[in-house]
């Protein structure tokens, strides 16, 4: 059901307006309001997902009822309504932040299509900061020691750039966390992120995966297929692994970062891109430069900036919120009442040594959950967390 407050100080007007909306749409439930001051206090009190309202009115123009709505409640859209003389005041409304205005006596296929188009993007604004509440959730990074906290703070800097990002770090320390929270804090945030595991494709594939191929250009292309480049244009590519990439897909990557170019294996047309590319490695990469098996002119388009992540073992005191926080979690989606681990229990905890990193301690956390008892204690770990 949409809610929709109309504002209008002429009764006549009001009352075509409400019989429109509620002949056009049951799923319409539309409010009156006589005048701005009293549309004020409406939306003070109540939610609604579209506002009609009037320019010229007494008490309270619509001008001031849509600056006072943008103050308190930015997330309604405002259609404003002009009456002939209006039209240069409405044009204006537009610059502080209404939605569309409509011109009396209303044209029903203007009017009803302005608000479908007004509730169709309400809609999609409200899901997309669900979703990136959601996702946000899903990537917290967890921790207030000081090479986390230097990490949050490099983030802070970089993120709002166009700079490109190499995240360092052993396996499981959580690499893709940071480019996630890079994509998230950056102007590319409604755009789309691309994850490509470069380990986790065939080297034969790779360049396919990448760029994307024609029909034809192989035994198995048996139709045009983009690629994941032009799949996150607009937003960002995070490319996982990338030192385990063949060095030809590694000189095709170094072409669409100097050109903003790529092109789909089996043609020779350009297609323009516009991603941010953020790495990971696990790999010290300037090592395979000097073993010949990656690029250095890449890697220097790469690096622009180096973001290390450092191995639990390396930030022990993070282990008990880690722990808390998985705790909660696990706990959440087994549908269980959460347990509480003994000082002891988190201590020995701290002592262990996390090769595995995070996802280790993770999956030794959901173990502990399972099996030990209502309390997890020290004895609970040396059982049932043991390597």
């Amino acid at each position: 059901m949409s809610r929709i407050l109309i504002i209008e100080d002429e009764a006549a007007i009001r009352r075509v307006l409400v019989k429109i909306l509620s002949e056009e749409n049951k799923g319409y439930e539309v409010f009156e309001a006589e005048d701005g001051l009293a549309g004020m206090e409406i939306i003070k009190k109540e939610d609604f997902d579209l506002v009609l309202c009037d320019i010229k009115m007494p008490k309270m123009d619509g001008v001031e009822v849509l600056e006072a709505v943008k103050k308190i409640k930015p997330e309604i859209p405002m259609v404003m309504i002009s009456g002939h003389g209006d039209l240069d005041t409405a044009v204006n409304t537009m610059r502080l932040g209404a939605f569309d205005y409509i011109s009396k006596p209303p044209d029903l296929n203007r009017l009803l299509n302005t608000v479908r188009i007004a509730l169709d993007t309400k809609e999609l604004e409200v899901e997309n900061t669900r979703l990136k509440k959601k996702v946000s959730k899903n990537y917290q990074m967890i921790g207030e020691s000081s090479e986390i906290e230097q990490i949050k703070e490099m983030i802070e800097k970089v993120a709002p750039t166009e700079a490109r990002v190499l995240i360092a770090g052993p396996n499981g320390t959580g690499k893709e966390l940071v480019a996630h929270w890079l994509h998230q804090k950056s102007e590319r945030s409604k755009g789309p992120m691309i994850e490509v595991n470069c380990a986790a494709i065939p080297s034969e594939l790779i360049e396919s995966e990448l760029f994307g191929h024609v029909k034809g250009a192989f035994t198995s292309a048996n139709k045009d297929r983009a690629g994941k480049f032009e799949a996150a244009n607009g937003g960002t590519i995070f490319l996982d692994e990338i030192g385990d990439m063949s060095l030809s897909a590694q000189a095709k990557v170094l072409r669409a970062l100097q050109e903003n170019k790529v092109q789909r294996v089996g043609s020779d047309r350009d297609i323009k891109v516009d991603v941010r590319v953020i790495t990971a490695t696990n790999k010290d990469l300037k090592k395979e430069i000097e073993e010949g098996r990656f690029r250095e002119d890449l890697y220097h388009r790469l690096a622009v900036i180096l973001i290390k992540v450092p191995s639990l073992n390396d930030r022990r005191n993070d282990i008990p919120l880690l722990v808390d926080y998985f705790t909660g979690k696990i706990s959440s989606d087994h549908g269980t009442t959460q347990k509480k681990f003994t000082s002891k229990a988190i201590k020995l905890l701290q002592e262990y040594d996390w090769t595995g990193n995070i996802r280790e301690l993770r999956n030794v956390v959901e173990r502990l959950i399972i099996l030990g008892g209502k309390e997890i204690t020290e004895e609970d770990v040396k059982l049932f967390a043991s390597k």
